[in-house]
Order: C-alpha cells, then structure tokens, then sequence
C-alpha cells in the first residue's frame, strides 16, 4: 500500500470514529475538521473526500446538504451493561435468550464496568461469537475509582489500570492537595476531555498506605459500594428509638419468658438474631419454638433508617470485620437475643406428636427470655457426651461446666428431629454439598497466624434445620392461602442441561454414572457427590456440580428451591442482616392480621435489589479471604507445596494449596515441556507433543513464585504432577 493509500485510510478512520462516538449527531466537513484540528486546505480537501467515501459506501449518509450521519442499522445496535472480566475484556449483557456481546479490551473506548452502554455489533467473527465496538456511554455506573496516587511536580495519576480498568486519571496541580505520594486513594471521575488520552479526576479520599489491612478492607468494601459508617442522622434517629418492653406491647404477644429458651451461634457472633425454645407436652408431644428478632418493631416502613437498610440491603461479613446493615445499637443491642434479657421477637411455634409430625403451628409476635447463651462449639460438646450434667471441655472456655438436665434432653431431643427433617429432605431430593469455610486465626494486629477449615457438625445442622423449618413453614402458610398473597419467595431454579450434560460426560469417564432423568437427576446427583468424596476427582466433579446450579434468588414469583427440594421456601430467620427477612415479617404480619393492600411491583424492585446486593456482598467476602490467604503466604516464597488444579483457562490453570487452601495461578507460558491447548470440554490443559494433561482436579506440586497483596494474586509455578 503506498504512503498515500494508507495516509488517506488513517483519515477516513478517525472521520468515521467521530461519528461512531457520537453517533445520534450530524457533522459538516468544518466541524469534522475542527474536531480533528486540521487546518490546511489539503486535508480539509482529504476530509470531504472521506466523506465521499463514507457514503459510497453506505456507512454515513447525508441528512441535510453538506450534513452526515451515521447510517445506523438498529438490528445492529444493541444497549446494555457492559462487564468488564479478569482479562480486560468485556461482554454487553444481553437480555435473557440472547446471547452475549463479546467487546475486546482494544473496543472498550472511554466505557468502564458496569456502565450503561450502546454497543455496535459486529458480523459474527471466526470464534463463532458475537462481538462488538462500544459507540456510546448512556449512563455511568460509577463515579469513582480506587487507586494508587503517582505525585509529580505540577499533576499527578492516581493508576487505577487492573483487570476491570483500562487507564488512569490524570490530577490537575489544584486536586492534588496534601494527598500523599504512593497512598490508595478514591478518585471522583470529573471529565474526560476528547482530546485527552487519560480522563481527569478528583481525590476524595485517602485509604492509606497500600498493602496493609484497614486499606485493603476499606477497598474491598468500597468497590463493592459498601459504606462502613452509617450518616449521622441515621444513628440520631436510632438513639431516639424506644427499647424499652411496653407493657401494651405485652399484651399482644405471646409470653415465652418461662419456657426453656437458648440460642446457639458461632462463638465470635455478637448479634443473635434466633432463639430456640423447647417445652415437653401431654401424650409425648413437644412443643419447639423458633424465635426470630422483631426488626420490624424498630425498623418502621419509609423511615430513614429503613431506607439506610434496604440501600445496604445486606451485612457483610469480612475476614476481620462486620459491615451491619443496622447501626450496632440495634444489631449487637436491642434486637440482639442476648442471654438473661428479655426481647420482642416474631415467632414460628410447632406442637410434634411422638412420630416427629407436626400436628399444630402458630405464627405470630412473641416476648422471650433466652436462658442461655450456647456456642456451637459447646452444644457439639454436650451432644457428644454421656453425662446428663456434665460437657467435655469446651474450647472456647478451656474447662468444663454444669447444663441443666432439661437442657441436655431438649438438645438432645431437637437433635434427633433435626436429623429426622434432613434426612426426609434428602430423600426427596435434596442437595448436599460437604463445602469447607476457610477461617483465619489473627494475632494481635490482625495478620493471620494460620489458616483452618470450619465443618458442619450435628450442632450446626440442629440449627440449620430448625430454621430451614420455619423458613419453609411460613412459606407454605402464605403460599397455600386460598386469595393469592404477593411474598417474598427464595427461589433456586433448575441446573443448566448443558452444564449437567458436560458433568455426565466427564463423570462416565471417570467411571462413575449419572443419571439426568428429571425424576431422578437429584439422588444421582447426591450418590455422585458422595462416591466422588474423598478420591482425587472430589474437587472436579464438585467444581462441575456447582458450576451447574443456578443462584438462588429473591423475587415475588415462586418457582421452588430446587437446591433445597422445596415447594416453598422463603428468609424469615435473619432480619438483623437481611433486608428481605424484614420484608418477610412486615407481609406475614399484615396477613395474619387481614391487611392486604401490598404492592407487588415495589416488592419484586426490592427482591432484585436484594438479590444484586446479596451477590455483591459474597464478592466482597471472597475478596477479603483472598487477602488474608495472599498475607499468610507472603513468607513462603520459593516454598513447595501439593494441590489441586482448582480451575482451567485458555490462559493457564488455578492450583489450590491442599493445606490451606490458598489458590494461585500458573500461566501457560510457564507451564515447561510441550505447547498446551486448551480443552473446554474436559476442562484441560493438553500437550499438543507429549498429550501431557493438566485438568481439572488433577493433583500437582507448586512452588510459590510471587505474592501480591493489591491485587490480592498468587503466582505459582509447576514442580511436578503427583500421580
């Protein structure tokens, strides 16, 4: 191509990126050329000739003499939010049914992650996928970013470049102020001029040093638009609050305050949002109540404080922290089922005959006093031991300590129903994932001094059941009512057939079967899971099961849990820290009291706000984890350990550490011996020479190659496979 040809394409090209960014506007050649600052006549000559050109070949037209706009074929033409991956690439997200918008990294123009965008839609490429070029950015997402602060003599960048970020923001001398040098900081987008290569932004605030602990947990948090202070006139309307027990309020609930009554929560919890009381009646029937906090006494519809909650919609539970969604005087105070104290509370009470049916229910408000105050820990103890008054020593005390026979029996008698409902529900289908939470012990500054894995025992599933109880139960009450109510329903829908399909088909290589019949695809799945337990292909087939379930989610149209093989499902048993819970007790109130007038739409505008937040507040309680998991491996690089390939890309494989479960990644260009392919199907890396295979669940040796704390990144490199 001569010198010319090509200097006359450049041209033509950012002729036509004006009118792609710009693409509800018309341009005369001036304008064109102002844009482009051209001056001289020659190229302002080359310009209409561009123009020419353009409409030749039907890509801009003329919509008035001298005027051209962009000729748009709205099949073409797509809006939606863009989401930026881990590679720096982003998709459209297309409503459901259709596909995707793959956007590559070098089409992103100015649009960040989770703008609102107009995306033009390319021919369908080679890669089989649709991909497309951002034209226009409707609506932002955020106004700010987080990054490091580079200080230079007049400006500064704050570099905010990741995997979501495609710049950074330049800071003009008058911005700078006493912002330190090398700092984290939140940067507010103000502009981003045309012909700048950087847009233009504002420091609002310091996080401090990079790397340490408050910094990189008030990012998380941040990132996650999780605000950690709660405004000043919300915690002023709190204080005004009354938490005092009315005698009026007396009344009109049913009194609890003489039967036996206990809760049992994690020993580091400090709120308690559910209490448990036992009584033994006539003819071998028992009477098991599940007493939930009355957040909706204290949290009134349209109050400032319930606006502050829905926003946050959710607590989130960092590795070193809380983020409540209520101010503490109620979270950790008054609504908290604290022992020795008397608390409102809104019940579910069941009367069992001696073959465990329930033969009664009750829903309605309540007033306990909670006798005492269990740890798992300590009710595993007691279930665990022979004598009737006497625990084994109990870690979180060291000694051991008298219970109360009535006590003893009635955990013993709800730990028998408990096991009696898991196993009915397992029989009907149920799903049982035996998932391990990573837990830190933290020194005195709050750095992890090692790394354990917490397991459900008998004590947790007690607990779990009794509210799986209730949950469902006043599911069901609301449901099955003959004049259709609107309620908030937890849902979980059907697995993707052609995730399920991939795990047959990687399971019958394996030599194991699995049946995907509708009728009996949930034993299948549970006999898979649980033969698969233990061998070298747990954490594959595991990874491939998960991977196949949808999200569970709020929404007023109730489709069932399919995870739990419930009917009905619904939150009631968390309202300290769930939003949808309190919605929840506001609707089975009105209900049982014959108030009808519910908006179905607000309702649902909230169970999908609920639903975004939940997810987000799990992505921040990952990010945290991931932290901690890259501190405590800081000391232990060139250090070999074993794990498991935990995840497979076109990029390399993720390697989980079997000890702690730290998870790094080792990239395919480090990966020595052989050119490797990816297999999307079997989920492997294979040698195109050797057919060396590294997949998914496959055991290998790791060395620790680098860590990187801002990031929160493992790197790793292979040693050897372990056969």
């Amino acid at each position: 191509m001569s010198k010319n040809k090509k200097k006359d394409r450049n041209l033509q090209g950012k002729v036509l990126s004006i009118f792609k960014n710009n693409p509800n506007q018309s341009f005369n050649h001036k304008q064109i050329a102002a844009r482009l600052d051209v001056k001289d006549t020659k190229t302002r000559n080359a310009i209409i000739k561009s123009l020419g050109k353009l409409c030749s070949q039907k890509i801009l037209k003329q919509s008035a003499p001298g005027k051209f706009n962009l000729l748009i074929d709205k099949k073409n033409y797509k809006k939606g939010i863009l989401e930026v991956n881990s590679s720096g690439n982003g998709y459209l997200l297309t409503p459901e049914g259709e596909e995707d918008i793959f956007v590559a990294r070098k089409n992103l123009g100015r649009a960040f992650d989770g703008d609102l965008v107009l995306v033009y839609q390319f021919n369908r490429k080679k890669s089989g996928r649709n991909e497309g070029e951002i034209m226009e950015i409707i609506e932002r997402k955020n106004q700010n970013f987080i990054g490091i602060l580079d200080r230079k003599k007049d400006f500064g960048f704050v570099n905010t470049r990741g995997n979501k970020i495609h710049t950074d923001f330049f800071i003009e001398p008058e911005e700078l102020k006493d912002f330190k040098d090398g700092h984290k900081v939140i940067v507010d987008f103000k502009e981003w001029p045309r012909k700048a290569s950087s847009p233009f932004g504002r420091i609002i605030k310091s996080l401090g040093e990079p790397g340490e602990l408050n910094t990189e947990m008030h990012a998380i948090m941040h990132d996650y638009s999780f605000p950690e202070d709660f405004p000043h006139d919300v915690i002023n309307y709190t204080r005004r609050i009354s938490t005092k027990i009315e005698e009026n309020q007396i009344s009109v609930r049913r009194d609890f305050r003489k039967k036996t009554t206990f809760t049992i929560d994690p020993v580091t919890a400090k709120d308690f949002d559910d209490a448990i009381s036992y009584a033994p009646l006539a003819d071998n029937k028992i009477e098991i109540g599940i007493h939930i906090a009355d957040v909706s006494h204290y949290v009134k519809p349209n109050s400032i404080l319930d606006e502050e909650a829905y926003e946050r919609a959710t607590s989130v539970y960092l590795v070193d922290r809380v983020v409540p969604m209520l101010p503490e005087l109620l979270s950790n105070g008054v609504c908290s089922l604290r022992p020795k104290e008397e608390k409102f509370t809104f019940s579910a009470v069941f009367v069992l005959n001696e073959k465990m049916v329930i033969e009664e229910e009750w829903f309605g408000k309540t007033l306990i006093y909670s006798d005492h105050r269990f740890s798992y820990e300590e009710v595993q103890s007691i279930l665990d031991s022979e004598d009737k008054r006497v625990t084994a020593d109990v870690s979180l005390s060291g000694q051991s300590y008298s219970v109360s026979e009535k006590i003893y029996s009635a955990l013993l008698k709800l730990n028998s129903y408990a096991k009696f409902l898991r196993e009915k529900r397992m029989k009907k289908g149920a799903l049982s994932f035996d998932r391990v939470e990573v837990k830190f012990d933290l020194d005195k500054h709050d750095n992890p001094s090692s790394i354990y894995f917490k397991t459900s025992k008998d004590a947790n599933k007690l607990v779990e059941e009794l509210m799986l109880l209730a949950n469902r139960r006043v599911a069901e009450f609301i449901g099955k009512l003959k004049q259709k109510k609107p309620f908030v329903y937890r849902v979980h829908d059907l697995p993707d057939e052609d995730k399920l399909t991939n795990l047959q088909n990687v399971a019958k290589s394996l030599g194991y079967q699995l049946d995907l019949n509708s009728n009996k695809i949930n034993n299948s799945l549970n006999i898979l899971l649980q033969e698969s337990h233990g061998r070298s292909e747990q954490q594959l087939i595991d990874t491939l099961t998960i991977r196949a379930m949808s999200k569970a989610v709020y929404t007023t149209d109730n489709i069932g849990h399919y995870g739990l093989a419930f009917e009905h499902y619904t939150h009631f048993t968390s309202p300290i820290r769930r939003y949808p819970d309190i919605l929840v007790h506001r609707l089975l109130e009105s209900y049982i009291n014959n108030h009808n007038n519910i908006n179905k739409e607000a309702l649902e505008e909230a169970c999908i706000h609920s639903s975004n937040r939940e997810q987000l507040a799990t992505k921040a309680e990952r990010d945290s984890i991931k932290y901690m998991q890259v501190k405590f491996m800081e000391d232990k690089i060139d250090q070999c350990f074993e794990g498991v390939i935990s995840g497979v890309t076109d990029r390399g494989i993720y390697v989980e550490i079997l000890e702690n479960k730290c998870e790094g990644f080792i990239k395919i260009s480090e990966i020595k011996g052989d050119y490797f392919l990816y297999n999307e199907q079997s989920h492997s890396l294979i040698g195109e020479k050797t057919k060396k295979c590294y997949q998914l669940g496959s055991l290998v040796k790791i060395i620790v190659k680098k860590t990187d704390l801002l990031k929160r990144q493992l790197d790793f490199i292979l040693s050897e496979t372990l056969e």
